[in-house]
């Protein structure tokens, strides 16, 4: 089997040859139909999160069942899946709360062995997933069937950036009809945060990221005002923009302590700042305490959208089929595994809003 294997901090993926172990009782087997290339593969590669070498990339894909352990009870052969790069076990106490964003078996389900490379050494997988391949071996509970007839490519961003993106102004916002909205960082979560602001139907979306083209992709997305924050400080423009005032909701998705401060300085009275953006492992961010307090503002974390995945995955699968959620404007490219190197420069050049493999 190929895999795009994660060989070494900044260093490209390897394209290797790889031997699966055989499917345990709970696992199972994925014949896998698409891959978003998502900027926490990049994130993972670049060292962000400490990973030693040795495992297959790739947490946001889709595809089908070919295979399964006699105890597998959620899925059968010839089911269409979406992936889930945080399992949801359904007994755990966080998933028991209508929490399965936060289920306790994660670091389990990501640290199992799932096969040997050509050197006889073995390899795990992002997430308890390794979409960057062209078969994945997967405990059940990282699986949700799906009712639907949609391609893969867009299928597969529903495993990662739709549902982390949209569930944030949907599920950990709690976003309101009527409410303004600004976004720092455009890229496929952002826009799909920006995309659950419209649904939830926010009056004022403020779009901000850098260059006309993002500019461009933002507003056929539904933003009303964009922000170059090339072009002077984004809180003073985004305060010019709601009189003085600040926004309701201010979404971080980039991933840094400056832009999660921002978003923060540009929540209102009373407004909350949301950090979608993975951080480094060791970043901190500090914050004006006495405005914390006198101004009675929220900074709230965002895990996955804060998503239920069982009943979140359908729901925004139905979305997509009556036109009100647009997955297929955000796949930029259709690329072959071996181009997965190309994608990630392509992702820092700002050249695209989703890399999707779908030639494995």
């Amino acid at each position: 089997m190929k895999a795009a294997m994660f060989v070494g901090i900044g260093e490209p993926l390897a394209i290797e040859d790889v031997t699966p172990t055989a499917p345990g009782p709970t696992d199972v087997v994925v014949q896998l139909g698409a891959s978003g290339v998502c900027h926490s593969d990049l994130s993972i590669k670049n060292g962000y999160v400490p990973m030693p070498p040795g495992y297959i990339l790739g947490h946001e894909g889709a595809g089908t069942v070919v295979d399964v352990g006699n105890e597998v009870t959620k899925v059968k052969a010839g089911d269409k899946i979406i992936a889930s790069f945080i399992p949801a076990c359904g007994v755990c106490i966080p998933c028991l709360s209508d929490q399965s964003h936060l289920c306790d078996t994660e670091f389990e389900v990501m640290m199992a062995v799932r096969g040997s490379r050509g050197d006889g050494s073995p390899y795990l997988t992002m997430t308890g997933l390794g979409t960057f391949a062209e078969a994945m071996t997967v405990n059940q509970s990282s699986v949700v069937k799906i009712d639907t007839d949609l391609p893969f490519d867009q299928l597969a961003l529903i495993g990662c950036g739709v549902t982390t993106g949209v569930g944030a102004a949907l599920n950990t916002a709690g976003v309101h009809p009527g409410a303004t909205v600004a976004i720092i960082g455009c890229g496929g979560v952002g826009l799909s945060v920006l995309q659950g602001a419209r649904i939830a139907g926010a009056s004022r979306i403020i779009a901000i990221d850098q260059g006309e083209e993002k500019r461009k992709v933002s507003e056929a997305q539904g933003a009303s005002d964009y922000v170059d924050s090339t072009q002077g400080d984004p809180v003073a423009q985004v305060q010019a923009l709601t009189g003085g005032r600040g926004v309701d909701y201010a979404f971080e998705v980039i991933g840094l302590p400056e832009t999660t401060l921002q978003a923060y300085s540009m929540a209102r009275k009373g407004g909350t700042a949301v950090m979608v953006g993975m951080t480094r492992a060791e970043a901190q961010v500090t914050l004006p305490t006495f405005d914390l307090f006198y101004n009675e503002k929220t900074l709230k974390g965002c895990k996955y959208g804060s998503a239920q995945v069982r009943r979140d995955f359908q729901r925004f699968v139905d979305l997509i089929e009556t036109g009100r959620l647009d997955t297929a404007s955000m796949v930029s490219r259709h690329i072959k595994l071996e181009e997965v190197n190309d994608a990630f420069t392509a992702m820092q050049n700002r050249e695209v809003v989703r890399s999707v493999i779908t030639s494995f």
